[in-house]
């Protein structure tokens, strides 16, 4: 149960969403997942907020601590989330386009591979997610600012709503994404492919500088 009053569970709602509106690897690896289909973009962005839930409860129980206290750990989780982004991107450019343009034209391909691709989508943002200690860290600095020193459960709960706004914002971000891919051209999906695997591997070279 909460252990906020109305007017911080409103504060703390309101900061959340601001930052959850700032477009990050999260909603990068949503928008590629939404290209390929409106399936895989959706469950990516439900794996982006179980990332987080997982990430919640790490700082309630003390554990991105570790982080802090061990800044290799830190260092090293970094490293393989870049690897994991320039896998991403390598995955990415293998398609040959969005994959609901094949889905359009043969409806019973479409019903038979959209569990395929939300299951996908989801290890994307799952994984992506929880591969960023910096994600950690920004909840052990967020969250006990609302919840409370020790408050453990109300950490959760927390982390919970944001998850919740994580994946209310991103589904929607995922399923447009899926929507535009589907009316796109050939080549145009394919500029929009590489320019997104382009993106991902910048994003792993950010992440690398960072801890050089």
């Amino acid at each position: 149960m909460l252990a906020l009053d109305a007017a911080t569970l409103a504060a703390y709602v309101a900061a959340a969403g601001a930052l959850i509106l700032v477009p990050g690897q999260d909603t990068l690896v949503v928008l590629t997942g939404g290209l390929a289909s409106r399936a895989e973009g959706v469950g990516a962005a439900v794996g982006v907020g179980v990332g987080v839930l997982v990430h919640a409860t790490a700082a309630a129980l003390g554990l991105a601590a570790i982080y802090r206290a061990f800044p290799t750990a830190a260092t090293a989780v970094t490293l393989l989330g870049a690897a994991y982004l320039c896998w991403l991107a390598v995955d990415t450019l293998r398609g040959d386009g969005p994959a609901s343009t094949s889905e359009a034209a043969d409806p019973a391909r479409a019903d038979g591979g959209a569990d395929a691709g939300t299951a996908a989508g989801f290890r994307r943002g799952l994984l992506t997610n929880v591969a960023n200690p910096k994600v950690a860290l920004f909840f052990l600095a967020f969250l006990p600012g609302f919840a409370g020193e020790g408050e453990t459960a109300t950490t959760v709960a927390l982390g919970a709503v944001y998850a919740l706004l994580t994946v209310a914002y991103l589904g929607v971000v995922g399923a447009l994404a899926g929507r535009i891919g589907g009316v796109l051209s050939g080549r145009t999906a394919r500029a929009v492919r590489v320019a997104s695997a382009a993106v991902l591997v910048a994003l792993a070279a950010t992440l690398v500088v960072r801890v050089a």
